[in-house]
């Protein structure tokens, strides 16, 4: 293994900053002129890191998958479940092109858990990933099997949140 050989990291755990670590890894590989591309599940509103991603072009790239509303648990509908499908496909076209050194599919986990994608799929991807590509996962409740294939796996453990006091969601810091 070099410097160079890319891994499958997943960020996963009911803590905040699971988002926040790739977008960390993509602004520090930027640093290096190396390109990120993060596709996003079931992520269709606005997001200040899509305004970020601007302003980093042509070193981050960001793409959502998904409706501009929420999906709720046992209630996706065939056409959430198309949408995920094709955002895998693009996020595959991401990491085979040679274009980016690291591809990040953003809360696809929780896109599992939704049944919006099977464990396989996932697994079938990550079995496609070329040697130098670095691959991250993020989302709340990794399936066993994928994070038995990664080769970093951190979990956040919420310990204490805001949101329990009742403060909302803040832009430019939640969303």
């Amino acid at each position: 293994m070099s410097e160079t050989t890319g891994l499958i990291q997943i960020y996963t755990g009911d803590g905040k900053g699971k988002t926040t670590a790739a977008l960390g890894l993509a602004l520090r590989a930027a640093g290096y002129g190396m390109r990120t591309y993060i596709g996003q599940f079931m992520k269709g509103q606005a997001y200040g890191e899509l305004a970020g991603a601007r302003l980093l072009a042509p070193y981050l790239v960001i793409e959502q998958y998904g409706r501009p509303s929420f999906v709720h648990l046992h209630q996706a509908t065939p056409e959430d479940v198309r949408l995920a499908h094709e955002g895998l496909e693009k996020a595959r076209a991401a990491m085979r092109s040679g274009d980016y050194a690291i591809v990040v599919l953003d809360e696809v986990c929780v896109a599992l858990h939704f049944g919006l994608l099977e464990v396989e799929e996932v697994l079938a991807f990550l079995e496609e990933k070329p040697p130098e590509v670095e691959v991250v996962l993020t989302g709340r409740r990794a399936p066993q099997e994928v994070i038995d294939r990664a080769d970093l796996v951190t979990e956040m453990r919420e310990v204490k949140h805001p949101y329990r006091e009742g403060i909302p969601a803040r832009r430019g810091i939640e969303y």
